[in-house]
């Protein structure tokens, strides 16, 4: 006979039954397909326009490609695209980007064209910003509307769920991500059911989205550098020395961004702020070079198939000159997330970690290095985590990440964010 107190120890959440579950299953399924499509769609458009304008445009004019004028040039004529988006087309490309995270207001559709267009033009022209956050609002705020409309009678506050989850699994190239962040969203919430029963909804999304862009657009993070072998307490020193590294790091863009995001709210007008700060972006450009343009997915991949072809300065000049060109494009009003150019942060300092002491190996610091700027950045630990350890093909790696997760969550936590109410203050 059990203990009396194990007898009346509180019972958990009773588990829903399966037919509570299974009327979500089609909806999720349509949305996490819509919304890979959708990034997909995007995605391509700016890359083939990127081809354009970084290849073809200026070979015709007889201007080097990632010549100091071509790259300037482009960065300010970039502002004014995306200025006069903001300006004239309906919606105004939604809110101010600086007070958005990767949970997503749900936007009217007036708001969208813009939004869609206005990130195609930054991705292509060169701003060190990914499409996570205007992407995942843009999925949120059709899957809202469609859903709706088309199943009155579905739960109005799952779609924005499954809408970020299906680009959230998009965006990786997995689910795990999507159920990462969803799990973390739901911490502290009261919930109907066990956690996985309200993570399966979410996570047939995330697993649809991912796989649909597996199959066509064929993404990969790992980054193929040599596989770290048994660690050993070096490493574990080093880990913890250069995650804590980073996240001082990406601390010091989280302090500066309020104060350089009201730097550029005083000129008032999108014609003004957004060519400003192609102005300044366009002189970050010249000091880091080519490598630090763009969301910098594919510079890191160029960076990490040659881990010795730069010095420690140079990649220490890089990850600094791609976090301002990240505080800048973030503060000024191009629509765009930090996930991306944080992790060409993150691996240029690794690297540099690297090249400073070559006893520390690559695949350590480059993860840990991503790790450190992304709780800072971010403040999503899970996603900090997940990034960090796909970018490296060694599963010893993993425990060290989490080690070295602590201090440097520690350096970050409580303190100011890297979003801003609409009144400019940071959130914490």
């Amino acid at each position: 006979m059990a203990p009396e107190t194990t007898q009346q120890a509180p019972r958990g959440a009773p588990t829903l039954p399966a037919r509570a579950l299974l009327p979500f299953i089609l909806p999720a399924v349509v949305v996490g397909v819509a919304a890979s499509l959708l990034f997909i769609g995007v995605s391509t458009a700016a890359e083939q326009l990127q081809h354009v304008l970084w290849g073809p445009l200026p070979e015709a004019l007889g201007v080097g490609r990632y010549s100091v004028l071509w790259m300037f040039s482009m960065l300010v004529a970039t502002g004014i695209a995306v200025g006069l988006v903001v300006w004239k087309v309906p919606g105004h490309a939604g809110p101010d980007p600086a007070t958005l995270g990767l949970n997503a207001p749900v936007l009217p559709p007036v708001v969208l064209p813009g939004l869609v267009l206005a990130t195609a033009l930054m991705l292509a022209g060169g701003p060190s910003l990914g499409p996570e956050n205007p992407i995942i609002a843009v999925n949120v705020a059709l899957a809202a509307w469609l859903g709706g409309r088309l199943l009155p009678r579905t739960p109005g506050a799952l779609w924005p769920v499954l809408a970020e989850a299906a680009t959230i699994g998009a965006l990786f190239g997995t689910p795990v991500a999507a159920a990462l962040v969803i799990s973390e969203s739901l911490a502290g919430r009261p919930m109907r059911g066990r956690l996985w029963d309200n993570l399966f909804a979410p996570l047939t999304a995330g697993a649809c989205g991912a796989i649909t862009t597996t199959l066509m657009a064929h993404p990969s993070f790992d980054l193929g550098l040599p596989p770290m072998g048994h660690p050993d307490g070096k490493d574990l020193l080093a880990g913890l020395v250069i995650a804590s590294a980073a996240a001082v790091l990406g601390m010091c863009a989280v302090y500066a961004f309020p104060h350089v995001h009201a730097v550029f709210r005083r000129l008032r007008h999108p014609m003004l702020m957004l060519p400003a700060g192609g102005v300044v972006l366009g002189a970050l450009g010249a000091l880091g070079g080519h490598l630090t343009l763009f969301k910098g997915l594919s510079e890191v991949g160029e960076l990490s198939r040659d881990p010795d072809g730069w010095t420690a300065g140079q990649f220490a000049t890089m990850s600094v000159v791609k976090l301002a060109a990240l505080l800048v494009a973030a503060s000024c009003g191009f629509r765009g997330g930090r996930i991306f150019p944080s992790v060409f942060v993150g691996t240029a300092l690794g690297l540099c970690a690297h090249a400073l002491v070559p006893a520390v190996h690559p695949s350590l610091a480059v993860a840990t290095g991503v790790l450190g700027i992304l709780l800072a950045i971010t403040r999503q630990g899970w996603v900090s985590l997940f990034t960090a350890a796909v970018l490296v093909a060694s599963p010893s790696i993993i425990a060290l990440l989490c080690i070295a997760s602590l201090p440097a969550w520690l350096l970050v936590t409580g303190r100011p964010q890297m979003q801003l109410r609409e009144d400019g203050t940071p959130l914490r």
